[in-house]
């Protein structure tokens, strides 16, 4: 492992330099431990995302970076970051690098011995499982009228109040009873106070079991609206690559909930002008489309198990042409829309038919 020291601090940008010949790869996780400007100890941690020359590389923080100071010590973990995978997440929160913020235990390899990194590739045209069935909810509305496919991808489409929270708390606890499936929830960019609420309904339904974590059914991964841009872009593979370990090692059917993907893609945009990258269509990264694609090729159904994935989707201006939405449709295989006309009736799961495909 080599080390180097901080040059320049941008906002969530940092750059390292690093002797002749030990210079990190791309997207490799570097760990700054020292005193900030108050004498407080701190460790943040820094995604590499450029190699700027003379030595010196550029990355963006996953942590704030209020305090850090020029000179401090970097050491270059030689990996890209790693978050702990298995039975032992369920029931429990974690942020972006894999820790927990539960309160309910130290993150240590003792309490998660298995980790994986963030960054993968997508299955193998070989492992992927080409047979078409029926992904089954138990959810009367959507499975006669608008299912959904294993392995499939489905935008949620629903304002606040609608029931978003119902129907992903109906599926989560339909997935585990019939099928024995579990089920991740990444909370990208939305508010701290939905979580809060969403974590505490589970416990109340038993979706998480407190006195006894390892009967719950979720893991939860949360990089909220406070969080900086790196935070909120790579959250979405953190819950992603613990979804993965159920379906590749374990063979089991797994819900992955994203709770905003127009989030990733508005954090995307965020670094990438931080960066000082050419903005494209409407400002967005020019990286946009390949940033997508990367990130869901990898939810898909292999010849071990699946990974149907859930996604409420943000539409910028009600725009349905805007660039961010409009590459999340193509990579969907259904939509369902919440009524709010139905949720005010009462009814509930408030799916709106004729507008769910």
């Amino acid at each position: 492992m080599s080390t180097g020291r901080v040059s320049q601090i941008i906002g969530p940008v940092v750059d390292v330099i690093f002797p002749d010949g030990a210079l990190p790869n791309l997207l490799n996780a570097l760990v700054i431990k020292g005193k900030n400007i108050a004498g407080q100890e701190i460790t943040l941690t820094i995604e590499v995302q450029q190699l700027l020359g003379d030595h010196t590389v550029r990355g963006i923080s996953m942590t704030a970076t209020e305090g850090l100071m020029r000179g401090l010590t970097v050491i270059d973990t030689g990996a890209p970051l790693t978050v702990p995978v298995g039975d032992t997440t369920l029931g429990r929160i974690f942020n972006v690098l894999g820790e927990t913020v539960d309160g309910k235990g130290k993150n240590s390899k003792k309490d998660f011995p298995k980790n994986l990194p963030i960054h993968r590739n997508s299955p193998e045209f070989t492992e992927l499982d080409t047979n078409l069935s029926i992904f089954e909810t138990g959810i009367k509305v959507i499975d006669v009228l608008a299912p959904y496919r294993r392995g499939g991808k489905i935008g949620l489409f629903g304002g606040a109040g609608v029931g978003k929270t119902v129907i992903i708390m109906e599926l989560i606890n339909n997935i585990a009873k019939a099928h024995g499936g579990v089920s991740i929830f990444g909370g990208v960019g939305e508010r701290t106070r939905e979580g809060n609420d969403l974590y505490h309904e589970m416990l109340e339904s038993n979706v998480i079991v407190e006195k006894n974590l390892s009967e719950s059914k979720v893991a939860l991964v949360y990089g909220q609206m406070n969080e900086p841009p790196g935070a909120r872009m790579r959250v979405g593979l953190t819950a992603l690559t613990m979804a993965e370990y159920f379906r590749d090692a374990e063979s089991r059917d797994v819900l992955l909930f994203i709770d905003n993907i127009f989030r990733f893609v508005q954090a995307g945009s965020e670094v990438s002008a931080l960066l000082g990258r050419m903005p494209s269509a409407v400002g967005y990264q020019p990286t946009l489309a390949s940033e997508m694609g990367g990130f869901q090729e990898r939810i898909t159904s292999t010849n071990k198990g699946s990974i149907t994935s859930i996604q409420a989707i943000y539409v910028p201006a009600d725009d349905l042409t805007d660039p961010a939405p409009a590459t999340t449709f193509t990579h969907l295989d259904a939509t369902t829309v919440l009524s709010r006309g139905l949720a005010s009736k009462g009814i509930y799961p408030s799916v709106d038919p004729l507008g769910s495909t």
